[in-house]
């Protein structure tokens, strides 16, 4: 995909607007086909940035000591749905985990792996919840806008990807900007794509 939708409505989203406002990765991080797509959606409702994902290779297995709707660093040790924002003035960068229990993690960055001075540190009153659904599993988090702009600065100019680590314990990582040479590395903001803002149909 070239660019990230950021879909901006008046109400909050549901995990059935994945099906018809959500965009897919088809692909693993070498090119192989998935057997059904992962899926992500962007919303914004209010003063709420949403993030909602169905990963297909389930049930999601999340890290033994996480608990739902906790933060928990670690996440990305077994089954997570990630996303990163850039913020477009210092070149800094977000990261966020999203567990398939709900647990969740945030760490601001420098530079491509090197945390930024009081990270990682959690953002406050975040919002998620999850649910296991067949041979998938969904999970949504819900941010304050506010504190996105405050921080980085989140807006039209943005850049954004999201990424996905599944099957654990022989993961599979999948990542919605071009993924690079060589094995999975997430942390490529020179990668990211543009967040294309959008009202649904």
């Amino acid at each position: 995909m070239n660019s990230i939708h950021i879909i901006k409505a008046s109400r909050d989203p549901k995990f059935r607007d994945l099906q018809t406002l959500g965009q897919d990765i088809h692909t693993d991080w070498f090119g192989t086909p998935l057997a059904a797509p992962a899926r992500l959606l962007f919303w914004i409702s209010e003063e709420r940035l949403h993030f909602l994902i169905q990963a297909p290779v389930g049930p999601g297995l999340s890290h033994p000591d996480s608990a739902p709707s906790q933060y928990r660093a670690g996440l990305w040790k077994y089954d997570v749905a990630e996303f990163f924002l850039s913020d477009p003035d210092s070149g800094r960068y977000l990261e966020f985990n999203l567990a398939p229990n709900g647990a969740w993690w945030s760490c601001g960055f420098s530079s491509p792996r090197q945390a930024s001075p009081g990270e990682p540190s959690a953002i406050p009153d975040v919002e998620t919840h999850s649910k296991q659904e067949g041979d998938s599993w969904f999970a949504q988090a819900s941010l304050p806008l506010l504190w996105l702009r405050e921080h980085y600065h989140f807006g039209e100019s943005s850049k954004i990807n999201a990424t996905f680590i599944l099957g654990s314990p022989r993961q599979i990582f999948l990542t919605a900007a071009p993924p690079g040479d060589g094995e999975p590395d997430f942390h490529r903001p020179q990668e990211f794509l543009r967040g294309e803002f959008i009202s649904p149909a």
